[in-house]
């Protein structure tokens, strides 16, 4: 299982789309088997959730993102976690613990500085 953590600064980006890294760990179900940093590509409607899914991610964690986005991460079979907080290791260890939980902080701006924690 690969799990995608978008990140600004080593923690949790506010919004997934402009994050300036996702951070990639490949898990065998019970700890990060390897790790991989790759750069944003860009923020386009659509893109990133297939942009993952060719990266065989199945899970993202994000502090938040727009309702569309949840909605093409759930098509393209890649599970949704947001309002996360912390180091992208701390949320992969409570995603393989069982208590990685999503609060649902789902943007309702485009602009997302309000809505998705000021980042």
């Amino acid at each position: 299982m690969r799990i995608a953590v978008a990140c600004d600064e080593g923690k949790v980006t506010g919004h997934f789309g402009h994050c300036a890294t996702f951070e990639i760990f490949e898990t065998d179900g019970k700890g990060i088997v390897s790790a991989a940093s790759v750069a944003n590509p860009g923020h386009r409607p659509g893109f990133l959730p297939v942009f993952l899914k060719d990266q065989g991610v199945g899970v993202i964690v994000a502090g938040g993102m727009g309702e569309h986005a949840i909605d093409l991460f759930k098509a393209n079979d890649i599970e949704v976690f947001l309002g996360a907080e912390g180091t992208p290791e701390e949320i992969v260890g409570r995603y393989l613990g069982g208590t990685l939980e999503s609060r649902g902080s789902a943007c309702t701006e485009h602009a997302h500085h309000d809505d998705c924690g000021g980042h």
